[in-house]
């Protein structure tokens, strides 16, 4: 059976590396079961993105569809060319002999076609204009708690947020809620197939509850935008379980660990990041989510991909570890996360989404 992975993403760090490392395993077992598609802003970048993929590996199936997280009109366009490509045709007519199903999925074998989604790994995310507080970091030096600031970012990172043309907060309608609309729109192929369907939602360490707050879901007057966003996907994730593990769909959070990519070199100026990469690489040894590359960061997001999802914990967050010395596992740890909070929090998702269904309804199938 073909295995169909979607996976948004930007496309240049986590996100390429996990389809590299997919496909790689693809290469090893042999069975040619693995159906990539990927997602970009546009499709120049998709195509090169593609390209890219199948440079190294030309035998893989990889096809990809054009969706930007933080526009609500993009995503439900994208949502409704998934679904038309997994053809939905009439029941045949009440004399065929065979059993009559109001819809009967049909698989085509075609790179571009497929039966259902398997893996969604919701990885897209932002950080705009992001700040050090320099003041926090001494600080931090000097009681004794900067290791912990900076595998975790906790008090030393801020953001500028905007409001997106939806009306949005931006960085909350690209990290989780563009993610949540395009899972609520795939459900026809991610639900009550024969074998389970997995969300894999790529958080953080810096997911803070202090930096969440129910009234202000959107983080419009605070500046931890990425923090909220990163603690609302834990709380969504957690939501999603409860109600969709028993129709096969299962969710699962991941922490890439600290990963230098375009994100995160924007958070200082180059030649810093070049003045601090020995140290950082020293630090590895003290802190084990210093994965640093792309390829080390995905190590959870592929780790998750050989897992039974009825064996996985919902209250636990899969973090990529590299020991000092390089190598890669996984360690698993407790979120601590308040379910009544995190029910508030789906019923407000769902009444966004329902205003957000009556302003788009012409892409609606």
């Amino acid at each position: 059976l073909q295995r169909c992975h979607l996976t948004p993403s930007r496309y240049s760090g986590v996100g390429l590396a996990l389809c590299r490392r997919l496909l790689e395993e693809e290469d090893e077992d042999g069975d040619g079961r693995i159906h990539l598609c990927i997602t970009c802003r546009n499709a120049q970048k998709s195509q090169a993105t593609r390209d890219l993929l199948l440079a190294s590996h030309p035998s893989a199936r990889v096809s990809s569809v054009e969706v930007d997280l933080g526009d609500l009109a993009s995503v439900l366009r994208a949502a409704r060319e998934l679904r038309r490509r997994c053809r939905l045709t009439k029941p045949p007519p009440p004399s065929a002999s065979r059993r009559v199903h109001p819809l009967t999925a049909v698989f085509f074998p075609s790179p571009r076609r497929f039966q259902h989604l398997d893996f969604v790994y919701l990885n897209a995310g932002i950080m705009p204009n992001p700040h050090v507080n320099f003041k926090a970091l001494w600080h931090g030096l000097l009681t004794g708690k900067v290791l912990h600031m900076l595998t975790t970012a906790e008090g030393i990172m801020t953001q500028t947020d905007r409001l997106n043309r939806d009306g949005l907060q931006e960085v909350f309608a690209t990290n989780l809620f563009g993610h949540f609309i395009l899972v609520r729109q795939l459900e026809p192929l991610l639900c009550g197939n024969e074998r389970p369907s997995r969300l894999i939602w790529t958080s953080s360490s810096n997911a803070r509850e202090s930096a969440f707050s129910l009234a202000d879901y959107q983080h419009a007057k605070g500046q931890e935008s990425y923090s909220s966003s990163k603690y609302a996907t834990d709380l969504t994730s957690v939501v999603l379980n409860r109600k969709f593990n028993k129709q096969g769909l299962y969710s699962s959070l991941v922490c890439p660990g600290l990963v230098m990519t375009n994100m995160t070199y924007r958070i200082l100026p180059i030649f810093l990041w070049k003045l601090l990469m020995p140290i950082m690489w020293l630090i590895r040894f003290f802190a084990k989510t210093y994965t640093l590359t792309p390829y080390n960061g995905a190590e959870a997001l592929l780790w998750l991909f050989k897992q039974k999802p009825e064996y996985l914990d919902a209250l636990v967050k899969y973090h990529s570890c590299t020991s000092g010395l390089g190598k890669n596992y996984v360690e698993p740890r407790k979120i601590h996360v308040d379910e009544e909070t995190a029910e508030k929090l789906y019923q407000k998702l769902l009444e966004l989404e329902e205003q957000t269904l009556e302003k788009y309804s012409d892409l609606l199938e």
